[in-house]
């Protein structure tokens, strides 16, 4: 089902589109020559527009992952051709269930064989036509410096917590792996795009090997509806940020709409790192999170992936089960089991677990001959020198204990590192009395899930077992607190699996639990695994990415930036870049001018060490309050004194400082008050607290005004900073409460001041009065960079529709970049907006020439 798609870079850069027809069912192959692009070697590619019409008639989810959930193996028949079949035990085959049965499902990946070049284009159409997969054909040494390398090697330790402090520890950052990693993700791409129908179809990209997908997919579609998932833990901000390309992985998820994660600690992380690194903060809405990022809202999930409950039912019944159950019930006859499941590889504790068996059995020799431990160990997914270190380590370790505590007829641990038919594994559950989870990291581990359904059984297993089917199940779980499973196991024990002695005490814990309590543990589990199996969860992250992405169709967008740094902006239809030749013909046309200017991040460039205003700014504002057709006034939050002395040269300026509070029409007039305020008592009260709040956060400071106290912390840790400035406006919201003051937050400040005073007011005031003089403003210019620029918008908006102004008046309310604004328009920084205002000011020198010699006209008539 190929819809409006362009599979080649080259094509898609030289605009030379090609065309699929619906009948056509052969997908064209796509870099499958070995090499490696370049990370921006397509910057040239324009968007692609997605006004096509849809040829898809039902909902469609398109699901991206590093393998497609199948199984192959050469043809038995002598062919030598190839021959596919699901794989059950694929996550990414189980989440279907809960996509609903309107909902098509197309999956996008790798085969885990090898398939030679010339046969490609045959199993890709077999694929697409049988399994509704499309395969992204690597090259191998392509792939090895993507998967082997960059995955394993850099992404995979460090999103554990294994930073490569030595050549040994994990892989040093090596960019040629990197542009392997982005060119293996631009196959993935193009391969997307082979199928995709970017009005209707969903896509959903899945885990650490595809984080810059999420730019090249936005990069072609700007409005495509894109999810993403993370498989493995995100580490915390000073883990990651040791990462060289930090920056550009992360711009690449915030591309997608909806981000999902295990657990909130995994989020929190993530929103942290966006936070310090991108300057990009989160906000909590009706119990959603979501990210302003350019005008785009990108939203968090946080929801544990579960189990297919279905699957693991129907292994429990069949009768090599049964037949599995009975063998070991009878091998471990007289013994308590308990089990442990886990890959070979550095991060899943296996050790530490045979080191804490080993201090039980020391500490209770009472013990011994009655405790069994089963470590089935799984072929570890990666490779290298940490994996061959820990298979050695556990069979020295396994050799120790059962050399020590063993006897014949009784070995204390039973190391399984041969593959187990699933079956087998099952009815390893199903005898076992506890389960054991002690990793030291990981990103979500489903085994206590599948120990659990096992663990409840079914009729046949309870007679294998002798149990009464009447009777309530039982179960035990010790797990470690740095998986991703640990928070929705409520009635597990939870341990730090370093700490040898708590796990060996957890063990035996477990052991002494008394039926009933194991029962209710039990139950606990069984009603929370049940319920959230990986169907809910499937159905659970549609739902939120269909919420995430209803408003993208009534947006206006377009990308900006380069290569990883790409992203979209998405604005409301109604708010525009504001054209300076628009402007400036208005000005010209109009006679009554009203300009109102905010100071910090509007004239001055904002965090800049030296906040006085260059000769530059002076002398564009100097010009423009020389024209007798324009008032203009200076709205600031920044006390009068400064703003007197700085533009003391501009004598027809008029300035209102402290956001208001003290009003100013021009040089030669004295200062005025917006509101009548009694006294400033109340800053008697406010500052103690604040000098408190100061003295705790190092890097803020307190700013004190006539009318107004201001606590900054723009130069304290942005996490800590936004958390005390949470404290402190509750704490000073209390205390002043009886007291005629407003508190307030905004970036990177908390301020009090008194009530009703606002930029708005001035807006307001300023209007008002050249209404009086007969001054009817036809033209309005207001610019301003933050929230507090909000109220000045509001009143202009407000006043266009009014008697304030003239009917045919051109109104221009202007924010600083792109973002969500009660403006109509926006420039994109500090250069934009002196470069109009001095089009303005050249526009009124002129003027003031014509008029000149015009005048000189007239004199030299008269002589």
């Amino acid at each position: 089902m190929v819809s409006r798609s362009y599979s080649n870079l080259l094509d898609l850069a030289s605009g030379d589109f090609p065309n699929f027809s619906r009948e056509k069912k052969r997908l064209p192959r796509v870099a499958t020559v070995a090499g490696v692009l370049s990370e921006i070697d397509d910057e040239n590619s324009n968007s692609v527009g997605s006004d096509a019409p849809s040829s898809v008639s039902q909902e469609r989810m398109i699901i991206v992952g590093n393998q497609l959930p199948l199984r192959a193996h050469r043809s038995s028949d002598g062919s030598g051709g190839w021959t596919f079949s699901w794989d059950e035990d694929s996550l990414l085959l189980q989440l279907k269930d809960g996509l609903g049965e309107d909902v098509e499902v197309i999956y996008v990946g790798c085969i885990k064989e090898q398939i030679d070049l010339s046969e490609q284009d045959e199993v890709s159409q077999t694929l697409l036509e049988t399994f509704k997969c499309v395969p992204a054909f690597i090259p191998p040494e392509l792939f090895s410096k993507f998967y082997h390398g960059f995955c394993k090697q850099h992404l995979w330790p460090l999103f554990h917590y294994m930073l490569p402090l030595s050549p040994d520890l994990g892989g040093r950052f090596d960019r040629s792996l990197w542009q392997a990693y982005v060119s293996v993700n631009k196959i993935f791409a193009d391969k997307v795009m082979e199928v995709i129908s970017p009005d209707d179809d969903f896509v959903w990209v899945h885990d650490y090997h595809l984080m810059v997908l999420p730019t090249f997919l936005r990069k072609r579609f700007n409005r495509v509806k894109l999810g993403f998932f993370l498989h493995s833990p995100f580490p915390s901000s000073e883990i990651y940020r040791t990462l060289p390309i930090r920056d550009e992985l992360l711009r690449a998820l915030l591309n997608a709409d909806l981000i999902g994660f295990h657990t909130f600690d995994y989020a929190r992380h993530f929103l942290s790192c966006c936070s310090r690194m991108l300057g990009v903060s989160y906000q909590s809405k009706r119990g959603y999170i979501g990210l302003e990022y350019f005008g785009r809202t990108v939203s968090i999930k946080i929801l544990p992936v579960g189990i297919h409950i279905g699957q693991l039912q129907s292994v429990l019944n069949l009768p090599e089960t049964e037949a599995k159950v009975a063998e070991l019930q009878d091998q471990f006859k007289g013994q308590i089991v308990m089990l442990g499941v886990d890959d070979m590889d550095i991060f899943k504790g296996i050790s530490l677990k045979l080191l804490a068996m080993e201090q039980l059995l020391s500490q209770n020799p009472s013990k011994r001959g009655k405790i069994v431990l089963v470590q089935i160990a799984n072929p570890a997914r990666g490779r290298g020198r940490d994996v061959q270190e820990v298979q050695s380590e556990t069979h020295a370790t396994v050799r120790r204990i059962n050399k020590i505590f063993g006897r014949p007829g009784y070995q204390p641990v039973v190391l399984i590192d041969t593959p187990l038919q699933f079956y087998e594994r099952i009815a390893y559950y199903v005898i076992a009395e506890c389960c054991l989870v002690t990793a030291v990291r990981d990103g979500m581990n489903l085994i206590p899930y599948e120990y659990i359904i096992c663990r409840q059984g079914n009729e046949k297993l309870d007679m294998t077992l002798g149990l009464d089917p009447s009777t309530a199940k039982s179960s035990m779980l010790v797990v470690s607190e740095f998986v991703g499973c640990s928070p929705s196991l409520s009635g597990a024990i939870r341990v730090n699996p370093w700490n040898i002695d708590a796990v060996a005490e957890a063990m035996d814990s477990a052991l002494g639990v008394s039926d009933a309590e194991k029962q209710m543990r039990h139950e606990k589990h069984y009603r929370y695994v049940s319920t959230h199996d990986v169907a809910y969860w499937a159905r659970s992250f549609l739902q939120d990415l269909e919420r995430a992405c209803r408003d993208h169709m009534r947006r206006r967008c377009w990308g900006i930036g380069f290569g990883l740094g790409f992203r979209v902006v998405a604005l409301d239809p109604n708010f525009r870049k504001l054209s300076i030749d628009h402007i400036v013909s208005a000005y010209k046309r109009t006679k009554n001018r009203a300009i109102l200017l905010d100071y910090d991040g509007t004239i001055m460039v904002p965090g800049s060490i030296s906040t006085s205003p260059n000769a530059e700014a002076v002398a564009i504002l100097d010009n423009l309050c020389r024209d007798p057709k324009n008032v203009v006034f200076l709205v600031s939050g920044k006390d009068r004194d400064t703003l007197a002395e700085w533009f003391s040269s501009c004598e027809g300026l008029g300035i209102a400082a402290e956001h208001g509070y003290f009003v100013r029409p021009n040089y030669g007039v004295d200062w005025e008050t917006c509101v009548s305020v009694p006294d400033f008592s109340w800053k008697q009260i406010a500052e103690p607290v604040m000098k408190l709040y100061t003295e705790t956060t190092d890097g803020s400071t307190i700013e004190t005004k006539e009318s107004a106290l201001v606590w900054n912390f723009q130069y304290a840790d942005p996490d800590f900073g936004s958390c005390q400035a949470k404290e402190l406006l509750d704490h000073l919201e209390s205390v002043l409460a009886n007291e005629p003051v407003s508190v307030k937050s905004g970036p990177n400040i908390v301020e009090v001041k008194p009530q009703g005073v606002n930029k708005g007011l001035v807006a307001q005031h300023q209007l008002e009065t050249m209404h009086q003089k007969g001054m009817l403003p036809d033209f309005v210019l207001c610019i301003g960079d933050d929230r507090s620029d909000e109220d000045m918008f509001e009143v202009i908006k407000s006043a266009a529709a009014g008697p304030s102004l003239s009917p045919v008046a051109e109104v221009f309310a202007c924010t600083v970049g792109q973002k969500p604004s009660k403006a109509k328009y926006y420039l994109d920084d500090t250069a934009e907006i002196l470069r109009m205002l001095l089009g303005l000011a050249e526009a009124s020198a002129h003027d003031a020439c014509k008029a000149s010699q015009g005048s000189q006209r007239v004199v030299i008539n008269k002589e």
